[in-house]
């Protein structure tokens, strides 16, 4: 049995997709034989449970009216799963594959062998192949040197920051050292050219920079807009990633704190990008995915929640894989659903490819699932039942149904990573808090679960992971046929 549907509203005018979408009515109508918009929005370290419609919001002194209003209009999950921080979700969106495959495992300082080498396809050269305008707005975090940038990856052009927003406090902290360590700096670049600096990112900057994206991202659309060009737009926000501080415009707005502001601030950004959908009149031919791309903040005092999951990013625990998660599609994915079927951020690359017509790549491991058909509500369930999960080369647990089995157990970044002799098994149904092992009374979990992690680790022996630190020129060897 896979995971409960808990509401899922009537499905309305599902017949046209892709290459053969129908037109609907009204100014935004979708025009025959175009593949829609798709404007992808990503938080950064923004946890479950921080969201007004999942649980907090106003409980958080932060108000979050327009991303409840967007959960509303489309499909929200409650089992949304991603990878363990902010290089590995990003390199499993781009391409589809889990990060131990690619490896790009980790967050790397500047100036060290990062990111994705140039063999890997990303979802942006799919959609560019099929004529997407393409545009990232905000934090890459997946190479910091020309031959991986953003606009060497399938975008037509890019502005914001190349790895990530602690480097804000480099600048004024005591003894920092530009000779050794390089000044961090906001970006921009245009496919086929060289990238350049045009803002320290510094502590001021951090403030302003989410209005910045958010100001590009809308320019961006109006454009494509007035070209008749589908677009694929990226937009990885920066808030509420350490350090994490407001728009001075949103400071001290919520009496909350800093964090409170920010999340608010956060809500209005989101608000805009939404509110230049409809002034465009393109809603109704544009997909918006907005999600996080890990579990909530650890560091202090900065920490998120996860309202009823344990943990944070950086762990294998439940609050640090699941991560809120929203589409809205109008008279496609049905409005006003919430479901708790397991989808994994690797999906998005398939499905979007098929969104778009295009095809995923055959010569390499595509570990994501085209998801399409659930999102549209022809189907009641996921395509996925489970999902192995690694931090670095390490295999910490998996995920089957509503079952979890940990290999290696850490409860909090640092506290120290134990290897277990017997795994343990947990009901996340019944036990969302991973308090009590069941594995003595469950042990039946333990053949599905290990079937799916020794395919997986077959699959690893016959396509050899990229080692973390390849040269550009790297190419992964082939399997014996």
């Amino acid at each position: 049995m896979t995971q409960r549907v808990l509401w899922v509203a009537a499905v309305t005018a599902l017949s046209g997709l892709a290459a053969g979408a129908h037109a609907v009515d009204g100014p935004s109508a979708q025009q025959p034989g175009r593949p829609p918009n798709i404007v992808l929005i990503l938080v950064d370290n923004v946890g479950w449970g921080e969201f007004g419609v999942y649980g907090g919001g106003a409980l958080r002194g932060a108000p979050t009216p327009r991303i409840d209003k967007l959960a509303s209009e489309g499909l929200r999950f409650l089992n949304f799963n991603v990878e363990s921080d902010c290089t590995p979700t990003r390199s499993a969106l781009m391409t589809g594959r889990h990060p131990i495959r690619t490896g790009a495992m980790q967050s790397v300082p500047a100036g060290l062998p990062q990111g994705l080498i140039p063999w890997e396809i990303t979802i942006a050269q799919l959609l560019s192949a099929r004529d997407y305008a393409t545009g990232i707005f905000g934090k890459w975090h997946l190479g910091d040197r020309e031959g991986r940038y953003p606009n060497d990856r399938g975008f037509d052009e890019w502005y914001g920051i190349p790895r990530t927003t602690d480097e804000t406090m480099f600048p004024s902290s005591p003894g920092f050292d530009s000779t050794v360590v390089p000044l961090p700096y906001v970006m921009q670049g245009r496919k086929g050219e060289k990238v350049r600096n045009v803002a320290l990112y510094d502590l001021e900057m951090r403030r302003r920079i989410d209005a910045d994206l958010v100001a590009r991202t809308n320019d961006f659309m109006r454009r494509q807009v007035s070209l008749r060009k589908p677009f694929f737009v990226f937009v990885p926000l920066t808030q509420v990633h350490f350090p994490t501080l407001p728009n001075h415009e949103f400071a001290g707005k919520t009496g909350a704190g800093d964090f409170a502001d920010a999340m608010v601030e956060l809500d209005y950004r989101v608000g805009q990008i939404l509110d230049q959908i409809a002034a465009l009149g393109i809603a109704d031919s544009t997909i918006v995915f907005f999600g996080s791309d890990n579990g909530p903040e650890f560091r202090r005092p900065w920490r998120g929640t996860a309202g009823p999951w344990r943990g944070t990013y950086h762990t294998a625990m439940e609050g640090g894989l699941r991560a809120p998660f929203m589409v809205r599609w109008p008279h496609h994915v049905p409005a006003g659903g919430v479901t708790d079927e397991m989808v994994h951020i690797t999906d998005l690359f398939p499905t979007l490819a098929h969104v778009a017509g295009a095809a995923v790549p055959t010569d390499r491991p595509i570990d994501g699932i085209d998801q399409l058909d659930f999102l549209l509500g022809k189907q009641p369930h996921s395509n996925r039942e489970g999902f192995v999960y690694y931090i670095r080369t390490e295999m910490r647990a998996a995920k089957w149904r509503n079952f979890k089995m940990h290999f290696i157990w850490e409860e909090e970044p640092n506290a120290g990573p134990k290897v277990l002799e017997s795994p343990m098994i947990f009901n996340l149904i019944q036990d969302p808090k991973e308090e009590t092992d069941i594995a003595a009374s469950t042990r039946w979990v333990i053949g599905p679960i290990q079937k799916m992690v020794r395919t997986f680790q077959e699959s690893l022996k016959a396509y050899p992971p990229i080692p973390p630190g390849a040269p550009d020129d790297f190419v992964p060897s082939r399997p014996v046929r």
